[in-house]
């Protein structure tokens, strides 16, 4: 039978040490991540984020042919959710007494993800992919350096992790579906003898 470990904490002090360093705001004794090197690589998730978000919105305006209406549709719905992603590390930058860098100069250089137009709407669509699976080894590797020393902030990143992963599977499907040149892809040699068989 497990032993049970009895929760001990001491109130009284923590009741002091929140009074003291009331400047920091939510930075209080207990953080134990390096706060500057967690804001440092917020900032590159937020430049990436910000890099995604115009890389998708030019896809939106630029997508064009038989079967770009679906597609827009998905390039705007994702360049609205990195918005999202943005604001949220920009908001957790500030709850670590950071600053935010929106500034444009620089961006591409702090970004992990390329800005690519792509010639034609098959490549904007392998280039978004390109982009959300290095965000997605991006993230990972930011989680794995938090680890248990900043839960907040990891929570955070393990949510947009799993959305980038959606992306991800969503930009591979529409890759399955248009096939390599826009056109709606025809089913494999095995697709086509278990369809003959049902």
């Amino acid at each position: 039978m497990a032993k049970t470990k009895p929760f001990v904490s001491d109130i009284e002090n923590i009741r002091k040490r929140a009074r003291q360093d009331i400047d920091k705001g939510a930075m209080t004794a207990g953080y134990r991540a390096d706060r500057g090197t967690v804001v440092k690589l917020l900032n590159h998730a937020l430049a990436t984020e910000i890099v995604c978000v115009l890389r998708y919105k030019y896809h939106y305006y630029m997508a064009s042919g038989i079967h770009s209406q679906a597609i827009k549709t998905e390039f705007l719905q994702h360049a609205d959710e990195e918005q999202g992603h943005a604001d949220l590390i920009a908001e957790r930058i500030t709850q670590l007494d950071g600053k935010p860098n929106l500034s444009p100069e620089g961006l591409l250089s702090r970004s992990h993800a390329d800005y690519v137009e792509g010639e034609d709407i098959v490549d904007m669509i392998k280039e978004d992919l390109v982009a959300e699976r290095i965000a997605i080894d991006s993230y990972r590797e930011i989680i794995n350096y938090i680890g248990t020393d900043d839960p907040t902030t990891r929570r955070m990143l393990e949510g947009i992790l799993a959305m980038e992963e959606e992306h991800a599977e969503d930009m591979n499907t529409l890759l399955e579906q248009l096939g390599k040149k826009g056109e709606p892809a025809r089913p494999s040699p095995a697709r086509k003898a278990a369809g003959k068989r049902s």
